[in-house]
């Protein structure tokens, strides 16, 4: 791998990724078996330009454009999901910056650290409308203390991109948005990430120990509890990179498939083969939508954008979780054994169904949005 980055068209971002997935390849199996995060794999992130391709190129970053991105996570998917989709947590902040940098929003201090190596952890998926944590106002900042989890990639990381909720602010509960340096004192890693599937993204819990936060570190006060604009931007910029990663799990399963029943022609085998294409197809052409959708990181920070992503990404989850199930039906037998692939591919690709938001809660925002309600989350 060398320190030069590609020319930013998708065929040689493709092979950037390819690359740093073959090297990656042959240890996948034992990292599921252990669940340790591949450290060798953030070196080759950085050293391919990968962890900077999202970042523009006058910041120092290869431009990639927001599909761009995704085709390379999908690549990465091919290879090692663990990967690919820890490195789809800090590949969604700084899209989150891309659309900032879009809109008039100064993102030059993010984009600096990610042009020097910097590896972004997001806790999301803990945070959320109401955040968690404990926040008290000092001279020049505020102590915080908090435990996040999952926070993927956490290990290697250099800035923690997160929120603690601030119970007595002056105006009621708020949530400030943080970004918190893992070098910085009361800042600890607990592994207690041990799961059914993508057991080496490393997605510990990040721990804050009374952590000072000075105010040049805080984004955003915002009211706990109530919908915040800043998720719009979030969830649009951050859910087809994410579902990308896994259909790249998608896409793998399915040339298994191809080349382990080639020839055969029972009627049952050619019916599952059949129904496991059309969840694939579904899947595919949704998260093709999503990105359509995003028009590069210019759409609009609207309710109903992020809505209609959300909604498209729970259908594409199932459709994925389903694309795997009827892959292992359709080989048989032997896609139940540990000794293929197929069923890590299955345990890991369950991992789609817990991003934010889950089925549950996704379905009740998308009503609310739908008929008039401000969005809870």
């Amino acid at each position: 791998m060398t320190s030069t980055l590609p020319e930013t068209t998708t065929t040689e971002w493709i092979a950037a990724a390819t690359a740093v997935g073959e090297h990656l390849l042959d240890g996948v199996a034992d990292r599921d078996r252990t669940g340790e995060l591949s450290t060798s794999a953030y070196d080759l992130l950085r050293s391919s330009g990968l962890s900077r391709a999202l970042v523009p190129v006058e910041f120092g970053g290869g431009g990639a454009t927001h599909r761009q991105m995704g085709q390379i996570l999908r690549e990465l998917g091919r290879h090692d999901p663990s990967t690919a989709v820890a490195f789809a947590m800090h590949s969604h902040l700084v899209a989150a910056q891309v659309w900032r940098h879009r809109h008039g929003i100064d993102a030059r201090p993010v984009f600096e650290k990610v042009t020097a190596g910097a590896i972004l952890v997001s806790t999301g998926a803990s945070d959320w409308v109401d955040s968690n944590g404990s926040a008290v106002r000092v001279d020049g900042g505020y102590r915080v203390s908090a435990r996040k989890a999952p926070a993927s990639g956490c290990e290697l990381g250099a800035v923690a991109v997160t929120s603690i909720r601030w119970e007595d602010a002056p105006d009621g509960p708020q949530v400030l948005h943080v970004a918190v340096p893992f070098a910085a004192p009361g800042v600890s890693i607990e592994k207690t990430w041990d799961t059914l599937g993508l057991r080496a993204s490393g997605s510990h819990t990040v721990v804050f120990e009374d952590v000072f936060v000075p105010d040049a570190a805080i984004s955003l006060i915002r009211p706990a509890g109530v919908w915040p604009p800043i998720l719009n931007v979030v969830m649009g910029a951050a859910m087809p990179l994410v579902m990308a990663a896994y259909l790249g799990i998608a896409d793998r399963a399915v040339e298994l498939v191809t080349d382990l029943v080639a020839g055969r022609s029972e009627a049952h085998t050619l019916s599952l083969a059949g129904e496991m294409m059309n969840s694939y197809t579904t899947a595919t052409d949704l998260i093709d939508a999503m990105f359509s959708a995003s028009d590069n990181l210019n759409f609009a920070n609207t309710d109903e954008h992020a809505a209609r992503t959300l909604s498209r990404k729970t259908v594409a989850a199932d459709a994925l979780v389903a694309t795997v199930r009827l892959a292992i039906e359709t080989v048989g037998g032997a896609g139940y054994s540990r000794g293929c692939p197929l069923e890590m591919w299955y345990r890991d690709m369950h991992g789609c169904l817990f991003h934010p938001l889950p089925r549950a809660k996704q379905t009740r925002f998308t009503g609310q949005v739908l008929l008039g309600h401000a969005p809870q989350g």
